[in-house]
């Protein structure tokens, strides 16, 4: 039986074309028909709709873009729903609230289906590289079956436990890596504004003890102000706020969080959503310029 995918954006494109390319027999379908069209040239099947991929497929994977994408391709509140997911393997790989994962879990378990919670961490460049790291979180039978799918997507992956902890652990990691860019960023953009030589800023910041390979994938698009997508700014505002309100529910102070919620609240509402999330340069330029009064006192967004 195939396989299923379902979402073909800036991280499902290359995951489920690494899919195809390792032989899995795949039919995917996306809302938008033309971003299936590397998928059909790489062998895969393309669906003509999400019910034809659950027709087909025992397994379904599921990488979209917010919580009403997942309820409108799984049919969720209507008499579609448990027809498409009764037996069958819903994966849901996107990054949604965790309370919204623990009631799709309920859901899909009470309509005769298995579920399993596996966000992942990286952006467009580790999916072309199948260098993405998964967390797995569900009932243990329906993540041993999944887990052979992620060889050829996955440099490693990691068992989490009960559905949400996958999504609490990718919103644990996309905190510090929301926080290491902005503050990269803004290193950056304090140097550039006392007139340092940008490069040898970076070749400085690449010698010591703070590199990493995010700041080495980042330096140049920021030295080069190229702003072409790996992770748009839309998204880490998508991300912001998922993890905001997790930190709240819980009681948890999340003071670098808030900052940057505000700033890429700012660089979003100046138009640079589609931008990569080192956009957020551009609003930390129109504060240094007096363009934005920049956040409230306490750095709440």
């Amino acid at each position: 039986m195939h396989v299923g995918f379902i979402g073909l954006g800036v991280m499902g494109r290359p995951m489920a074309l690494n899919l195809a390319r390792a032989g899995t027999p795949l039919v995917v379908w996306n809302r938008t028909p033309a971003r299936c069209a590397p998928l059909r040239a790489a062998g895969a099947e393309v669906a003509a709709g999400p019910a034809e991929v659950f027709e087909r497929a025992g397994t379904v994977l599921l990488m979209l873009a917010d919580e009403e994408a997942v309820d409108a391709v799984l049919g969720r509140g209507t008499p579609d729903f448990a027809a498409r997911v009764a037996g069958h393997t819903v994966v849901h790989m996107g990054t949604t609230s965790p309370e919204y994962s623990a009631a799709l879990e309920a859901d899909v378990r009470a309509a005769g289906g298995a579920y399993a919670e596996v966000p992942v961490s990286g952006s467009r460049v580790p999916a072309e590289q199948g260098q993405l790291v998964a967390m797995l979180a569900g009932d243990p039978a329906a993540v041993t079956a999944v887990r052979p799918l992620l060889a050829s997507l996955c440099s490693e992956t990691f068992d989490c436990g009960p559905v949400p902890n996958a999504l609490l652990m990718k919103l644990s990691v996309n905190l510090f890596l929301i926080t290491q860019v902005t503050g990269l960023t803004e290193a950056f953009h304090f140097a550039d504004r006392h007139g340092l030589d940008r490069a040898r800023f970076l070749d400085v910041l690449d010698a010591g003890p703070m590199a990493s390979a995010v700041s080495r994938m980042k330096a140049p698009k920021l030295l080069a102000r190229d702003f072409a997508v790996q992770a748009a700014a839309t998204d880490v505002l998508k991300n912001n706020r998922l993890i905001a309100r997790a930190a709240r529910t819980a009681g948890v102070a999340s003071p670098l969080l808030d900052v940057c919620h505000a700033l890429f609240g700012e660089t979003v509402a100046q138009g640079h959503g589609g931008e990569d999330m080192v956009a957020v340069l551009r609003a930390l330029e129109a504060r240094t310029d007096g363009a934005h009064p920049g956040a409230p006192a306490d750095g709440r967004p």
